[in-house]
């Protein structure tokens, strides 16, 4: 099948751009003649304040990949559907954020000019269904895209039945999140060529092209590093873009009720999207300026194994959460982790075996957790019973979804 994939790509950082990649290299694989059309200027740079690109990869890039969309310019929207119209059996959508959603109206016009029936099936995957901070107008136009689409992919039965109250007459399909877990670039590797500035600055090159990969992805899991480790004082990381959904607030609070027992230190890791003031402001307060480290920007690929290394757990204390990669990251470091039972967390996660589970936005319930977790043995049991996660099984049944979400027929109950 000739399938395009539109979504980020290499520049782009994080979990979506990944997801697209690794989703490619895979489709590829099964035989599948495959394209990514990505983009050279997704966001203004009002509606993300952080890095959007980065110069080195955190994956393998996928070679055939074009980035010519541009949220500046509609006329582009227009002929990239037109071109698929042509050229692909499948469009694939990955949906992050709203302010995508113009660009993607724009494609499957072009895509359905001329008459729907020879148009290529649309798929959207929705990573997201409605955003973590809303603006006026989301929700509209989440409701215009996903009725416009032959089909819906989600990662939880949560998103799915809000999309399936967002768009009654659209299919709507559930797939668990499998692994795209970044690879750390090997020592010396340099950067694909190509401009990665901001995408408020010079567009990127537009070009199909090949890219240089800097390390390959494997379904082999990095090593744990366990050896030498003080039995105390524990020490936890939070670490990604800090958010207030993800909950750090509630995690500092709960540790300030952590007092007796082994001594709990934190490390922050990550670019705060609101400023530092307010987190160094409640620091001060708690009383943790000396259990607590910060150090704000965004965390390369190449960074995680030595943060994680550290780490007696990483802790994910969010308030609401689709599917996150983050458990299963620290899973292949072989460091037990700390979560609320938001998204995906509880699916992914044995209480008691591999990590520990408290109630979302709950200060106490996440304090008792830390508590059980300094208790004598307990870091070292949930270290000895975490696994790696097994990604073929997933992403076999991942990518039958995909294609069946793109033919007419009912999803499964």
């Amino acid at each position: 099948m000739r399938i395009a994939l539109i979504g980020p790509a290499h520049p782009y950082k994080g979990g979506g751009a990944r997801h697209t990649t690794e989703l490619a290299h895979r489709l590829a694989a099964a035989g599948h003649d495959v394209v990514i059309e990505s983009w050279r200027a997704m966001y203004p740079a009002a509606l993300y304040p952080g890095m959007q690109t980065v110069e080195e990869a955190e994956g393998e890039p996928y070679p055939l990949t074009r980035r010519l969309l541009s949220w500046r310019r509609p006329d582009g929207w227009l002929r990239t559907g037109r071109r698929l119209r042509g050229s692909c059996d499948l469009a694939v959508f990955a949906f992050l954020a709203p302010v995508q959603v113009p660009a993607y109206l724009g494609i499957m016009r072009g895509m359905r000019r001329g008459g729907a029936a020879a148009a290529p099936a649309a798929v959207v995957i929705c990573h997201n269904v409605r955003p973590h901070e809303r603006r006026p107008g989301d929700v509209q136009l989440t409701r215009a895209l996903l009725r416009r689409a032959d089909g819906i992919v989600t990662h939880t039965e949560r998103l799915a039945r809000v999309a399936r109250e967002l768009a009654p007459g659209t299919p709507v399909w559930v797939a668990g999140l499998p692994p795209h877990l970044p690879a750390v670039p090997a020592l010396g590797a340099s950067a694909p060529c190509g401009d990665t500035r901001d995408s408020d600055g010079p567009e990127h090159p537009g070009a199909l092209r090949a890219v240089r990969p800097l390390a390959a992805v494997t379904d082999q899991p990095a090593e744990p590093a366990s050896a030498g480790r003080p039995a105390a004082p524990l020490h936890l990381l939070f670490f990604g873009i800090v958010r207030p959904y993800k909950g750090l607030d509630v995690l500092l609070r709960a540790m300030a009720r952590t007092e007796c027992g082994p001594t709990l230190t934190l490390t922050v890791a990550g670019e705060f999207w609101g400023g530092l003031d307010g987190t160094r402001a409640l620091v001060s307060e708690l009383g943790l300026g000396q259990r607590v480290e910060l150090r704000p920007g965004y965390v390369r690929a190449g960074e995680i194994g030595a943060l994680l290394r550290r780490a007696d757990a990483l802790v994910l204390p969010y308030r609401w959460a689709t599917a996150s990669q983050n458990a299963w990251l620290a899973f292949s470091h072989g460091v037990p982790v700390i979560a609320t039972r938001a998204g995906s967390f509880a699916e992914q996660i044995s209480d008691g075996v591999d990590g520990l589970l408290c109630e979302p936005g709950d200060e106490a319930s996440l304090a008792v957790a830390l508590r059980r977790f300094g208790e004598p043995g307990v870091a070292e049991r949930l270290r000895s019973g975490v696994k790696p996660v097994e990604p073929r099984a997933l992403w076999e049944t991942y990518l039958k979804t995909l294609l069946a979400a793109a033919s007419p027929g009912t999803p499964p109950a």
